[in-house]
């Protein structure tokens, strides 16, 4: 395929999406960092707890 019929069907599909609007945006935005920053806590935590677990173990 060449490049130009490629970008030319990228461009035709790109214009079928169904875009979400602001205020959905604004929440799948919010969804997306709270998520994340839960996970990150989450296995902030586990580390924590597993590296105190290890010095205590070999203290």
């Amino acid at each position: 395929m060449k490049p130009v019929t490629f970008l030319k069907n990228v461009n035709r599909e790109m214009k079928k999406v169904s875009w979400p609007r602001g205020r959905e945006l604004t929440r799948y935005t919010i969804t997306v960092i709270l998520t994340v920053a839960f996970v990150t806590v989450f296995f902030a935590l586990i580390d924590t707890g597993i590296t105190q677990l290890l010095n205590l173990l070999f203290e």
